[in-house]
């Protein structure tokens, strides 16, 4: 999976948890796996006076955006 290569922001893992989980003691909900992805992008960076493509999350890309 991808990651990005500004932050290092990669695939984290949680768990699901049904709704019924609301109830009482007495009603366990079943918890499953699942993974949280980020969102990684391939973008085109200028360095100096050459271009470079790089996996970069959203967040990072906006950050750089905002510098300019």
């Amino acid at each position: 999976m991808a990651k990005c290569e500004v932050c290092a922001k990669g695939v984290t893992f949680g768990r699901n948890i049904r709704h019924q989980a609301s109830g009482g003691w007495a009603r366990r909900a079943p918890k499953t796996n699942r993974t949280f992805k980020p969102n990684v992008q391939r973008a085109t960076v200028t360095e100096g006076d050459r271009r470079v493509q790089i996996n970069v999350c959203t967040r990072c890309l906006r950050s750089m955006y905002r510098l300019r």
